[in-house]
């Protein structure tokens, strides 16, 4: 079975158990009136009809950008049942170990029952709220003694995911932010596109419009795997986008700057990253910049030991709590780390995001670093 026919199942088959247990677990145990219980059955059916939908709209038709809007909120639904169905589980243990009467203890679920609801239809709002923003751009210096006559402005900008509401107005008005902030190098760490590049050249164009002093690097992500890597890989060269394909560009007699496939090559066995392949030939004595998309890749340095590397892929958690899963797969999540002596890895949150517009304890952002 395909990755694209295997992942919308495994995402149908989850939300479908989420759903279920939150009507069985949750919503029939609730202290509420019997018509808000049936309000809720529909809701969770009518959730997971349109999640259905919105993988539909993903891998088959393309719905009007309200409608598609409409289906990805499902998934971000989805997102906030499974949470809510963990936090009742606990809060019904609690109401049971309560030494509260019979009385006491109806009162006490009832009004538990309703700061559940009141607080996951906030969680919902505020995600939307936040997801919905435009990217923020953040100012990071990052001092490491290598340039004494002037630092380099370096822009990065990761997972824009386009493709859905990812459109060409989006990009087009994140392309003129970016213009505005004139950095000497432009870096796109990966996940460009969510679907195949003869679907959305017109929003992918936009890019051609980048301006800086040295140049715009991009590397590919793990989601161009799924969709014609080689033809995303072409149309961007032909935007004057350099495309790094474990290679390196030497910047001004400077320092050089290296990009790596995805560590997603492994499973694909296809454009696997080579770091050695990438690194060969670059002196040890010259500050390196690494675009590498998963933070991961840290632990596939081997002996070589790049200056600064820049990541995106966790999407800064996107959604909280989920930050804490990707620590379990990724050593960093967001922001600025410290690696040794000189060196740092800084993490993109994204501009985009992937599924719902929703973000929560993160920020879409533009990144511009003062590389000094």
């Amino acid at each position: 079975m395909t990755a694209h026919l295997l992942f919308p199942l495994i995402v149908s088959l989850f939300f479908s158990m989420v759903h279920y247990l939150s009507y069985t677990r949750v919503v029939s145990h609730l202290h509420v009136k019997q018509t808000t219980k049936q309000w809720l059955k529909y809701l969770l059916i009518s959730n997971m009809i349109a999640i259905i939908g919105y993988l539909f709209s993903r891998y088959g038709f393309n719905p009007p950008k309200i409608v598609y809007f409409a289906l990805s909120l499902s998934i971000g639904i989805g997102f906030v049942v499974f949470i809510g169905t963990i936090v009742y589980e606990l809060l019904h243990l609690l109401q049971r170990l309560v030494p509260f009467d019979e009385q006491k203890r109806n009162f006490f679920k009832r009004s538990t029952d309703l700061a559940f609801l009141s607080l996951g239809s906030a969680y919902f709002g505020a995600s939307v709220a936040e997801g919905t923003k435009d990217p923020v751009v953040c100012f990071v210096e990052i001092q490491q003694n290598r340039f004494p006559k002037k630092p380099y402005t370096i822009v990065q900008i990761s997972d824009l995911h386009i493709g859905g509401l990812i459109d060409q107005e989006f990009i087009a008005k994140s392309v003129a932010t970016i213009n505005q902030l004139n950095p000497d190098l432009i870096a796109i760490t990966g996940d460009l596109c969510d679907a195949h590049i003869d679907t959305i050249k017109k929003a992918i164009d936009e890019l051609r419009h980048l301006k800086s002093r040295f140049g715009t690097y991009y590397i590919v992500g793990n989601h161009e795997y799924f969709h014609s890597i080689d033809d995303t890989i072409a149309h961007m060269k032909t935007l004057g986008i350099h495309v790094l394909e474990n290679e390196s560009a030497l910047i001004n007699n400077d320092f050089y700057v290296v990009g790596v496939y995805d560590l997603f090559g492994f499973k694909t066995k296809t454009h696997i990253p080579d770091i050695t392949k990438a690194m060969k030939d670059i002196p040890s004595d010259i500050p390196t910049l690494l675009l590498a998309h998963q933070p991961k890749y840290i632990e596939f340095l081997e002996e070589f030991t790049p200056s600064l590397i820049l990541s995106g892929h966790t999407h800064g958690g996107q959604i909280w709590p989920f930050e804490y899963l990707v620590r379990l797969a990724q050593p960093y999540v967001k922001g600025l780390h410290r690696l040794g002596p000189n060196r740092h890895i800084y993490i993109n949150s994204g501009i985009g995001f992937w599924g719902p517009p929703m973000r929560l304890g993160s920020q879409a952002e533009i990144t511009c670093i003062t590389w000094s």
